[in-house]
């Protein structure tokens, strides 16, 4: 060996010190993309996802929100005390609305451009008056929960003239649009199951006697749309309508 290798050899630099290892409450920060996640339905009173939950995508909805007026809550409450004589696991509804969208998934990075389209679209929307008063039951898609509703009697076509905009943002991501036929209504109370073998004519019919006896029911019943909202995952996002 010359005399240059030696040297080279004599001038090598000691190996790296060992790396520390990172905190599990650092791991646990950004969990492994590849794990997968449990839909713990106990947790959501036995309902199940209309879809498995993927990270990436974001579960997106349209609705207008239902101002109910406080004395709506006493009609809620004869209403639930009739129905759960038939139905006693009935869920009473922790807020109102009258949807314009079906549930669908978004990516991430649509969102932005999503929202700004959905805004565009009703910005020109006046608010306007509605009712809703008549007692139905609905079930979603899957057939998975029954609902006790009050479908709009007045109003039903500006409804159709927000769903039409809304439908023409679904279509620009190839989303589903809204259906074809729309029951527009306000979802009162839920259960899990498709029940609506249960509750037979006569059931909906004592409901019905409920709203029309109530005091005042015809204005308390009537309510103004005044925005449009959208809830993206965790984010939620309001338009206000002109």
């Amino acid at each position: 060996m010359n005399a240059c290798a030696a040297s080279l050899r004599s001038c090598r630099c000691p190996p790296p010190p060992p790396r520390l290892p990172i905190p599990d409450s650092v791991l646990n920060m950004f969990p492994d993309p590849e794990d997968g996640l449990v839909d713990d339905v106990e947790k959501h009173g036995g309902r199940k996802r209309t879809f498995p939950h993927e990270r990436g995508i974001w579960a997106t909805h349209v609705w207008v929100p239902y101002e109910a007026k406080e004395e709506f809550f006493d009609l809620l409450d004869l209403l639930m005390t009739q129905a759960q004589k038939v139905l006693p696991r009935l869920v009473k509804m922790e807020e109102f609305h009258v949807s314009l969208s079906q549930s669908v998934v978004l990516r991430y990075h649509w969102i932005t451009p999503f929202v700004q389209s959905l805004k565009s679209r009703v910005a020109s929307f006046h608010r306007f008056l509605y009712t809703a008063n008549l007692v139905k039951v609905y079930t979603n898609q899957e057939k998975t929960r029954t609902f006790i509703g009050l479908e709009v009697t007045v109003g039903h076509t500006q409804f159709l003239d927000l769903v039409s905009e809304v439908d023409r943002v679904m279509e620009e991501f190839d989303l589903a649009t809204f259906y074809k036929e729309p029951s527009f209504h306000v979802s009162l109370a839920w259960c899990v199951g498709d029940v609506r073998s249960q509750l037979k004519e006569r059931v909906i019919q004592e409901l019905q006697e409920i709203v029309d006896g109530f005091e005042d029911s015809a204005p308390l019943l009537r309510v103004q749309a005044e925005q449009v909202r959208c809830k993206s995952g965790n984010k939620f996002f309001s338009f206000p309508l002109k």
